[in-house]
C-alpha cells in the first residue's frame, strides 16, 4: 500500500509564520514546503514556479524568499557574494558545497566538531556557526 505524502497548509503555515496569505506567497510555499528538504537559489525557484505555469516575476520570488526568511520559515545559505541558497531544514545543521556541480547537502550538527571559537565581542553572544565544507573533485590515485 502507498503512502499518500501529506502536503502543508499553507495558509496555516505562511498565518503561524505572522505573512499574509497571499496567492503568490502560497503558490511559492506549496512549491517550498512540500515535505523535502530543499536548497533552491532564487532564480531556480522561479524556474521552478515557470515550469508549474505560476505567474510570478523574480523580483517577487526575491521578496517572498527574504519575507520567509525573517519569518523563520527559510535559511539563508550563503556560499559566496554571487550564490545564496534558501535552505527549508532551519534545524542546526551544516552543508556541503559541491563546488563543480553547485549542490548544497546538509551534514548533520553532530559531524562537526568545533574545539574552539572567540569570545564575542562586547554586549554580544554566539547566536549560530555556520560550517559550509567545500568539496572538490577527488583525484584518481589520492
Amino acid at each position: 500500500m502507498r503512502m499518500k505524502t501529506l502536503r502543508p497548509d499553507t495558509t496555516k503555515l505562511l498565518r503561524a509564520a505572522g505573512l499574509r496569505s497571499t496567492r503568490q506567497r502560497q503558490a511559492l510555499a506549496t512549491l517550498l514546503f512540500d515535505c523535502a528538504h530543499k536548497h533552491m537559489t532564487a532564480e531556480q525557484v522561479h524556474a521552478a514556479a515557470t515550469k508549474r505555469h505560476m505567474d510570478v516575476s523574480l523580483a517577487t520570488v526575491y521578496n517572498a524568499l527574504h519575507q520567509f526568511t525573517q519569518a523563520g520559515l527559510l535559511r539563508e545559505v550563503v556560499v559566496d557574494s554571487a550564490r545564496v541558497y534558501f535552505d527549508t531544514n532551519t534545524g542546526n545543521h551544516h552543508h556541503f558545497y559541491d563546488e563543480e556541480s553547485g549542490r548544497l547537502s546538509d551534514v548533520p550538527a553532530s559531524s562537526v566538531v568545533l574545539s574552539r571559537l572567540p569570545h564575542p565581542p562586547v554586549g554580544r553572544k554566539l547566536g549560530r556557526v555556520d560550517v559550509i565544507i567545500r568539496t572538490v573533485p577527488a583525484q584518481k590515485g589520492a
